[in-house]
């Protein structure tokens, strides 16, 4: 898994967006869409940490409608190992492999947004790299200054596979204001899925006690 200055070296740099940014990119869109990634966690905790780009979510089956309306705006790329362009009024289909869709007004110009497509069958979201893990798509997500976000605790467990620094930072941060449902789900879901990880001494009762306890820095 590449870093994100490996990223920028290679594919060229990200411009800084911000949750308002998306929403006026989408404000006439008609289908689901959320604000995922660090973003989503800065909006739970209510701090912010520096961030490489603007993930947002939506339906892996709702891909070619959401990549044919921004296409007006921005040209789209399939990520899936390669960069493919998706063009409009061509061979549009989005690749079955493909994972991401990236965003940018052209050739010569930053991406704009990282667009992950996200396994959800009519209501509900299923994970990616664990297709039995489900819940309510409707539970996944909440809302703020008509916004969506995804649940911290979905986010949290997606981040969990590949772990680095800033994911185990938002670990900590995010522990001291999540309800008894949210925290039992993530232990469960990380103990089920990765029963050696390294956040499950973070997730015991006693060290999130501790951690409630805690100011935040």
């Amino acid at each position: 898994m590449l870093d994100h200055e490996e990223v920028i070296r290679l594919y060229g740099p990200w411009r800084d967006r911000t949750p308002p940014d998306a929403a006026k990119l989408l404000r006439d869109y008609p289908g689901r869409w959320w604000i995922a990634g660090g973003w989503a966690i800065d909006a739970f905790v209510g701090s912010f940490r520096e961030h490489g780009d603007l993930d947002l979510g939506i339906p892996r089956e709702e891909a070619g409608g959401f990549a044919a309306f921004v296409s007006s705006e921005l040209d789209v790329w399939a990520a899936a190992g390669s960069l493919t362009p998706i063009l409009p009024g061509r061979d549009s289909r989005i690749p079955g492999e493909c994972g991401n869709l990236w965003l940018r007004a052209g050739g010569a110009e930053p991406w704009e947004f990282d667009v992950l497509l996200e396994s959800v069958r009519g209501g509900t979201w299923h994970h990616k790299r664990a297709p039995h893990v489900t819940k309510p798509l409707a539970e996944c997500l909440w809302t703020r200054e008509g916004i969506s976000y995804l649940a911290p605790e979905i986010q949290l467990v997606l981040k969990a596979k590949h772990v680095r620094p800033k994911d185990t930072l938002d670990l900590q941060r995010c522990l001291p204001h999540l309800d008894g449902a949210r925290r039992s789900w993530l232990e469960t879901i990380v103990r089920q899925e990765h029963p050696r990880h390294p956040w499950l001494p973070l997730l015991t009762p006693s060290v999130r006690r501790s951690l409630n306890e805690r100011p935040l820095s």
